[in-house]
């Protein structure tokens, strides 16, 4: 009996032990994160699962991938807490809301889930919007320019490492950018007067 009871003391301490060292090393990169990204980010980090944030690094930054949500209406909290689920198996680094909201899902020195092969070397941002449409609202339109903007200028990017979901895979995200490549067009020209 006592050698039963060592032995579930013994597991108790290293389950303790794990989940200790876990919460540092996710305190320690959430510290480090929040100085990385502008006040006007909202860093909510989902958990570390393995699919939706598998925590593997990312070595480089090549590019900067914008998407859309293809669920009109859906809050960025609400696209943010999906991706959270356990059985959730994708996420941006991301999300912005209906109302410019900016939401950071995955800290920049890690791989997100969203842009297929190019995962390992380009951020993802993914934008809500209201309907079928797929265009963005002015505020989202804004806060997209100035968060690609601020990417490119951190990461030494021009408005050309900007692409589109589409571009990597053909699929119609974002909608708006992909259905009209003037707005397209001048989307990277507003990112391009906005880099510093």
């Amino acid at each position: 009996m006592k050698k039963d009871n060592s032995f579930l003391m013994a597991l108790l301490a290293a389950v303790l032990l794990t989940v200790i060292v876990i919460l540092i090393v996710e305190a320690r990169d959430y510290r480090r994160n929040l100085e990385a990204v502008p006040d006007y980010v909202d860093v909510a980090l989902i958990a570390l699962d393995g699919e939706a944030r598998s925590g593997l690094p990312l070595n480089e930054v090549r590019n900067i991938v914008i998407h859309y949500t293809g669920n009109p209406g859906a809050a960025a909290g609400k696209i943010r807490d999906y991706c959270n689920e356990r059985d959730a198996h994708a996420a941006p680094h991301f999300i912005i809301g209906l109302e410019g909201e900016i939401i950071q899902c995955i800290p920049l020195n890690e791989k997100a889930s969203a842009s297929n092969e190019r995962n390992g070397d380009s951020l993802s941002i993914e934008v809500c919007h209201r309907d079928e449409s797929g265009e963005f609202t002015k505020e989202s339109y804004a806060a997209l320019v100035k968060l690609t903007a601020w990417l490119c200028g951190k990461y030494g990017l021009t408005e050309n490492s900007v692409i589109r979901h589409y571009d990597i895979t053909g699929k119609e995200c974002p909608l708006c950018f992909v259905e009209n490549e003037n707005a397209w067009q001048e989307f990277k020209a507003d990112v391009r007067e906005n880099i510093q």
